[in-house]
């Protein structure tokens, strides 16, 4: 029986965040998620998601006001189709930013939709087999003291993350001596075996983070992530030339021509759009293709329990990335959702992406 898009919700759920996290960029003062609900008239439901820190407000306007409108009576398993009028119709109030991420959610929640519809995971819909993918724990920040840093990278590793990541950048990066004392101590507080991965937060020109790469390549990085301004492709490209330490990037670009860009120019090892940013599920799949035909490795920044099915049947898929910081709230807003275990989140058998909302949450979280 065909399904027609019969209603779209959106809601704005805030969280405030105590500890005064600060990166060498930006301090976080509140985090939260910007939730899609697409329902059809056979009573099925799907949920997206992407992120409401600075912005949330506009993003939700523009899916209530613009998108959701001419999405009533659609047929939700045209996501293709659907993206590309959306593509188009919307061009002319962005090809990047807050368009996309309300894109994105609206997306998401389609293939939540087609995951239902069909009955099987979206892992499944996709051709992909694996039941679980690694996982490291993300977090670090430099507004931590040394002994709160290595006590946060010694508290992962004994919840059984195998790959964690901390923030360089001390001082704004203005104290690399420092960063590279930082890097010291986390290595040699873990050991030899735990992977390390440091973020640089678009913080550095290209000459100082080659500096910095190369004076702790000894401590075995796993990666480097954003150690310049994300426009600055040119200067990607020089600090992959600088060191040997893999480069990763991508949070911050939209749309297969994005990561189309980054290769071409030879500024990424790792790529690490996000799919609540770069344009869904149905954008997604592009950037992840584009990525094997370069040989490089593919690696979503963050939403890991939107990104887990999509990690499951990408082959050259390295890792999903666990926030710390956003584990509580993702625990309250979706019931029941996959927790890492041992260094891996197991993928739900479930229809569709398996993530339900705690509604009691979300409406007493909700901005109004």
């Amino acid at each position: 029986m065909q399904h027609k898009i019969r209603k779209i919700d959106v809601h704005l759920v805030s969280y405030p965040i105590t500890g005064g996290f600060a990166d060498a960029t930006r301090k976080v003062e509140t985090i939260g998620f910007l939730l899609v609900r697409v329902a059809t008239d056979q009573g099925l439901e799907g949920v997206g998601v992407t992120y409401h820190e600075v912005g949330g407000e506009a993003a939700r306007d523009l899916i209530v006001r613009n998108m959701a409108p001419k999405l009533i009576g659609r047929d939700p398993l045209e996501t293709e189709a659907i993206w590309q009028e959306f593509f188009h119709y919307l061009r002319g109030v962005g090809r990047k930013g807050l368009m996309y991420c309300a894109l994105s959610a609206v997306d998401i929640a389609l293939w939540d939709l087609k995951g239902k519809i069909a009955g099987m995971p979206v892992c499944k819909l996709l051709g992909g087999n694996l039941t679980k993918v690694p996982v490291y724990a993300s977090g670090g920040w430099t507004s931590y003291s040394d002994d709160e840093l290595v006590a946060e990278m010694k508290a992962m590793v004994a919840r059984g993350f195998k790959a964690i990541k901390f923030k360089v950048g001390f001082d704004g990066g203005r104290a690399i001596n420092r960063d590279v004392v930082r890097v010291r101590k986390v290595r040699e507080a873990v050991g030899p075996d735990i992977r390390l991965l440091v973020d640089a937060n678009n913080c550095f020109d290209a000459a100082t983070a080659v500096q910095l790469a190369n004076r702790i390549r000894e401590y075995d990085i796993t990666l480097f992530e954003e150690p310049v301004f994300a426009d600055d492709i040119p200067g990607l490209a020089r600090f992959k030339r600088g060191t040997d330490i893999p480069l990763a990037t991508g949070e911050h670009e939209y749309t297969k021509f994005g990561v189309r860009d980054l290769l071409l120019a030879e500024a990424a090892d790792i790529v690490q759009v996000d799919g609540a940013r770069a344009g869904g599920y149905t954008e997604m799949l592009k950037c992840a293709a584009l990525t094997q035909a370069w040989n490089v490795k593919f690696a979503p920044h963050a939403m890991e329990n939107v990104h887990l099915h999509l990690a499951a049947a990408v082959p050259n898929a390295l890792f999903l990335e666990r926030l710390l910081m956003f584990e509580e709230i993702t625990g309250k807003v979706f019931k029941d959702a996959p927790v890492p275990v041992d260094g891996f989140m197991h993928v739900p058998d479930r229809p569709g992406l398996a993530l339900d909302l705690d509604m009691d949450f979300v409406k007493s979280h909700q901005d109004k």
